[in-house]
């Protein structure tokens, strides 16, 4: 590991323009569960008859917003985690001007918490929720603090603006998200099976010669990497810049 370190250590250092692509392995290391998992997914079916994938759906939102609402605020609605070790790395890349964007498959703005400022959020955010009938905005305690059914003051739903299966992405994100992906002398992806889509696809932009995949497990895209680290995202970014700022490498 030592060795991996060094090499990513210096393709950081060769960098100017890092574009960071993550998914749920970021989040679970700030003890977020993953409900695309093994585990999330027996979990749903036993507790609610489904998997997450129909749950989260904009169909099953439509036709039982109860059970939608009961399973989001068990499986995605965690507004109490911190950042790890991978999200303050990623904000101090960005800090020193070498990391240009953060573009996530995670909806916990733990990002944001970190104190980075330029991410996409391709899936949404729990953050933001909004009335369907007047278009008013409100925080994600207006679902947590509520039972049933959210409803505005005007009686419309209030609707967590998270990308449900069946729905599409935010054009203006993905399209941000593709630019920075381009523009990148360096991709590092960490933290995902790149199994989802259209998120997965997004590593085709890029078009440089230092793809890092950090990952506990082997992905689709591991041949195609100039660098892959089978290990913790949250250690190797932090051992990494550890490293590069004079300290003890791990």
């Amino acid at each position: 590991m030592k060795q991996e370190i060094r090499q990513l250590r210096a393709m950081i250092g060769a960098s100017g323009r890092i574009a960071f692509l993550g998914g749920a392995g970021v989040s679970t290391e700030s003890g977020i569960p993953d409900f695309r998992s093994r585990d999330g997914h027996f979990e749903a079916i036993r507790a609610f008859g489904q998997a997450p994938e129909v749950l989260l759906s904009h169909g099953f939102f439509m036709q039982h917003p109860e059970t939608f609402f009961a399973y989001y605020r068990a499986s995605l609605l965690v507004t109490d985690a911190l950042p790890n070790r991978a999200h303050a790395a990623l904000a101090q890349l960005e800090k020193q001007g070498k990391l240009t964007a953060v573009v996530t498959q995670n909806v916990d703005g733990l990002h944001q918490k970190a104190d980075s400022k330029n991410v996409f959020e391709l899936h949404g955010s729990i953050y933001r929720n909004r009335c369907m009938q007047c278009g008013r905005a409100y925080g994600p305690e207006a679902i947590s603090e509520s039972a049933g059914v959210p409803r505005c003051t005007c009686g419309g739903i209030i609707k967590p603006d998270v990308v449900l299966y069946e729905e599409g992405l935010d054009p203006e994100v993905l399209q941000g998200a593709i630019a920075h992906i381009m523009q990148a002398d360096m991709l590092i992806v960490g933290g995902t099976s790149l199994a989802v889509y259209p998120a997965a696809g997004l590593i085709d932009y890029y078009r440089g010669n230092r793809l890092v995949l950090i990952n506990k497990s082997e992905t689709p895209y591991d041949y195609r990497a100039d660098l892959v680290l089978h290990d913790s995202i949250g250690e190797v970014l932090h051992a990494a810049l550890e490293t590069e700022n004079g300290g003890n490498e791990a």
